[in-house]
């Protein structure tokens, strides 16, 4: 009798611990827990191994599941009230949920039955745990997943409509009070990541490997094994809420993703007019009406109850308007094809070779996301992302154009042999650090001259740098050589800037204040060996330096319409580094008492709670980070939030999963470490056991095959678990 069955016999009998009756995939899933909390899951079809994956998920983390939906679903403000109004109307201008349910009718057989999973997971798991409360997601719908159908940090709609236009356009502009400011004057993390794969010529085995390293926001993905008896076998990181491995790897072929510099969302300036008595747009010769469609948000107050919020939103052929600018209106034109993304999202796990997977690839649903590519036929590859629109090079799209003349609409997409691409290079690798493809394989990277522009926006950047000069010449790596490559503590962004600021110096006058008071410090940067270090003093003063840097040339090189390692590099004069030295020791002296502090006792890593938004305690237990963000050029990249009253640097982004694989004759072998642990809750062991590891780079072997565990059903009760221990090598800030 299955054991569901025997839970209605104990309702009928009253009994207290009874629980709902599962649904038919149950009994075709298993999942077993690793020592690290990790889920393998095993289903008799794909489907099943789907209701299970995001089973498991909502185990360990539904309160980041549910979010992702609200935010997906333009539903956010349900629960966090006008602050989130603005974001909510935002996504709502793509993603309609009639759109969404058309769209799920119309999608092939296998991808519903997959989204019909999916649903029923996560269904229930509420079912089966009456304890927890979600926020407002009590049921989920197959048609949902269709919101969320692609896995990346802060997808296009985030990325090309900010949110204070937006809001002045549709009205209500006072509720605008909580928008985030320009990010111009302060150090933010790159929202991107690492990926190198080394082809068999340069690995010391002969065997392919693949180095995984997104640089995610904590705590944004879950690790999982699927596997089902239709031919999925795949391991990775999966975003929470969706049911497709983002970064991973299968028996045969692993992908890593990094955000791309690649132009693909554009702004159209519209001519508008009233024309019989409605307002109109140009469109060459012609004024065409504008479609209009009325969007209701509900809204919760400070009461706890809900109030709709209607608009009118406008859109031209272009896009929807999200602005207006100086006499025009401005249309926005992007990715919004979510039935083809979730389908190639799901396909590319199951993809052997790179054939199979550039046949996934050709739904061209894939936009903001360049690939590293290694597969066991010794196979390594740079993909640029596949949705790129044809423009017509006479326009500059980087700025708005102008959507009135048919000549600067998009003409198509272009063909994936159309697209920069390194494939089997004879430098024996491929990287990319979310610099430009022009370096994508050393020598034999594609060549900037031979594409149009807007195929890459970001150029070059210190981590690009740092992992070419690694990467270069005929080393034979081991897997952990590469790993120790990933790790490596030089900072090439210093190394650059060190000579300036001591040129600066000794530009000053003899008897200069400012001459004797940073002797010191700039002598110590200038005998520093620029690398990151627990014990390094130079380091510390350095990041203080930087942080520094960024407040007063980030704004110059905002409104240059340069990057700021262009910038920095190019423009910044001597005497403006050596005043933003002077502002790093004197902030060093204000927090810390001094400026030559080890750079362990200020760099940290705490996870107090389950909390989506972390906060950090200076006399709660945190463990020293060695490595510092990836602006520096560290390939291991730790970026923080500096919080007021703290002293400490507390992480928040940065190597969050990290995987290394190597494809073995015998099948992959495969080491990863993840930021914390796998659950979101603080009573689990597995919610910060893997801190330690973090902070040292100490992969763990994964396990993919004879899992040692208890296996369970989903709906069962979970295995025990240790109660939670905390790491052993915390102590408090300046520990």
């Amino acid at each position: 009798m299955r054991w569901w069955a025997g839970a209605m016999m104990a309702v009928a009998a009253g009994t207290a611990d009874a629980r709902p009756p599962a649904p038919p995939y149950a009994d075709a899933v298993t999942i077993v827990r690793d020592d690290a909390g990790i889920a393998h899951i095993h289903g008799r079809s794909d489907a099943d191994a789907v209701f299970g994956m995001i089973y498991a998920q909502a185990e360990d983390d539904f309160p980041r599941i549910e979010r992702n939906y609200l935010v997906a679903l333009g539903r956010l403000a349900e629960v966090e009230g006008e602050s989130a109004l603005w974001a909510d109307l935002r996504q709502r201008l793509f993603v309609d949920p009639a759109a969404l349910q058309a769209a799920y009718r119309r999608s092939p057989d296998w991808s519903r039955r997959l989204m019909q999973a999916w649903a029923a997971g996560l269904n229930h798991y509420l079912a089966t745990h009456p304890a927890v409360r979600p926020q407002r997601l009590t049921r989920f719908e197959p048609w949902m997943a269709l919101a969320f159908s692609e896995g990346s940090i802060g997808g296009d709609i985030e990325r090309g409509v900010a949110l204070d236009p937006l809001a002045a356009f549709y009205g209500h502009g006072g509720a605008a009070a909580q928008l985030a400011a320009s990010d111009a004057g302060r150090m933010v993390e790159p929202k991107g990541s690492n990926g190198i794969a080394i082809g068999p010529q340069r690995s010391a085995s002969g065997h392919p490997l693949l180095w995984i390293n997104p640089h995610t926001s904590f705590f944004f993905r879950s690790e999982q094994q699927v596997r089902s008896d239709q031919g999925l076998d795949v391991y990775g990181a999966a975003t929470w809420g969706q049911y497709f491995i983002y970064q991973g790897f299968n028996r045969r072929l692993g992908w890593m993703h990094t955000s791309s510099g690649v132009d693909n969302i554009d702004e159209f300036a519209v001519e508008v007019a009233r024309r019989g008595g409605a307002l109109r747009w140009r469109d060459g010769a012609q004024w065409r009406p504008f479609v209009q469609r009325t969007v209701t948000l509900q809204v919760r107050r400070p009461d706890g109850t809900l109030a709709p919020r209607s608009f009118t939103t406008l859109a031209t052929r272009h896009g929807p308007v999200i602005r207006a600018e100086n006499d025009r209106w401005i249309a926005v034109a992007m990715l919004n094809a979510r039935q083809a993304a979730l389908e190639q999202s799901w396909l590319r796990t199951k993809a052997t070779t790179l054939d199979a997977y550039l046949r996934a690839s050709d739904r061209k649903a894939n936009s903001s996301n360049n690939t590293i590519l290694a597969a066991a036929d010794g196979t390594i590859a740079y993909l640029h992302p596949q949705f790129v629109p044809v423009r017509d090079a006479r326009f500059d799209y980087t700025r708005p154009v102008d959507g009135s003349d048919p000549a600067t609409a998009w003409r198509g997409l272009h063909r994936l042999n159309e697209l920069p691409q390194a494939v089997r290079p004879a430098s024996g690798w491929v990287m990319n650090t979310n610099n430009a493809p022009w370096g994508a394989a050393g020598a034999d990277s594609p060549r900037a001259a031979a594409f149009p522009a807007y195929m890459d926006q970001f150029g070059e950047n210190p981590r690009g740098i740092h992992a070419t000069a690694l990467l270069n010449g005929t080393r034979k790596f081991t897997a952990m050589a590469l790993r120790d490559l990933a790790f490596d503590p030089f900072l090439p962004f210093f190394d650059q800037q060190i000579p300036a600021v001591r040129r600066a110096w000794d530009a000053l006058p003899a008897g200069a204040p400012l001459r004797a008071r940073l002797a010191a410090p700039v002598a110590m940067l200038s005998g520093w060996d620029r690398r990151w270090g627990l014990e390094s003093q130079p380091m510390s003063l350095a990041a203080y330096w930087g942080e520094a840097l960024w407040r007063r040339e980030g704004p110059k090189a905002e409104a240059a319409h340069r990057t700021i390692f262009d910038w920095l590099a190019n423009a910044t004069a001597d005497a403006d580094r050596l005043a933003a030295l002077d502002d790093a020791v004197a902030a060093m002296t204000a927090e810390h008492g001094g400026w030559r502090v080890a750079w362990g006792r200020i760099n940290r890593f705490q996870r107090l709670d389950g909390a989506i938004r972390p906060h950090f305690d200076d006399r709660r237990p945190s463990v020293p980070v060695p490595f510092t963000t990836g602006n520096f050029g560290s390939l291991a990249a730790f970026s923080v939030e500096r919080q007021p009253g703290q002293r400490c640097f507390y992480g928040t982004s940065g190597n969050s999963f990290v995987a290394l694989v190597e494809f073995a004759p015998d099948g992959p072998h495969a080491w990863t470490v993840s930021a914390g642990g796998q659950s979101g809750d603080p009573a689990s062991p597995h919610f910060d056991d893997q801190a330690n590891r973090y902070a040292s780079g100490t992969l763990r072997p994964v396990p993919l095959d004879g899992v040692a565990g208890v296996a369970y059903h989903p709906g069962q009760p979970r295995p025990g678990e240790a109660p939670r221990r905390i790491a052993t090598a915390a102590s408090a800030c300046g520990g």
